[in-house]
């Protein structure tokens, strides 16, 4: 568990850099990780990419409006094991008026690949929850 809110606390992720051009994050594959059979399950890097880069479009959108996730493409490139620290890294494809494309990678602690996605996000022209905007940049709308 890390202080993180939500799903990203359960699965004790960490944020390491929070930019508008760039989040990277950071998790420990522990047994809550794991799917029945031992290994782990593929939908925590689905869920943490989604949450990376929904941390970065806002964070890049500000206080212009909300962004929301409408598509999530996530490939397992290589098992990671039990102990084994990933790092997920958000980069931008594409920020428009309407929508943001972002790219994932996470890489195990041996810096090799363990899975890469594509997030698809709606920016919603509507008010940003202060304390939301305020726990990524340290700013409040308003």
């Amino acid at each position: 568990m890390s202080d993180l809110p939500g799903l990203d606390g359960v699965l004790g992720v960490e944020h390491v850099e929070l930019t508008a051009d760039k989040v990277v994050v950071r998790f420990t594959i522990t047994e809550r990780h794991l799917q029945p059979f031992g290994i782990p399950h593929g939908g925590i890097y689905c869920a943490v990419h989604e949450s990376t880069a929904s941390v970065a479009a806002q964070i890049w959108l500000g206080e212009k409006g909300v962004v929301v996730g409408t598509n999530n493409s996530t490939d397992f490139i290589r098992q990671a094991k039990l102990g084994d620290t990933i790092t997920v890294t958000a980069t931008p494809i594409h920020r428009g008026r309407t929508q943001q494309l972002w790219h994932l990678d996470s890489v195990g602690s041996d810096g090799r690949l363990v899975a890469q996605g594509q997030v698809r996000l709606a920016n919603l022209d509507q008010p940003v929850p202060p304390e939301a905007l305020a726990a990524f940049t340290g700013t409040t709308s308003g």
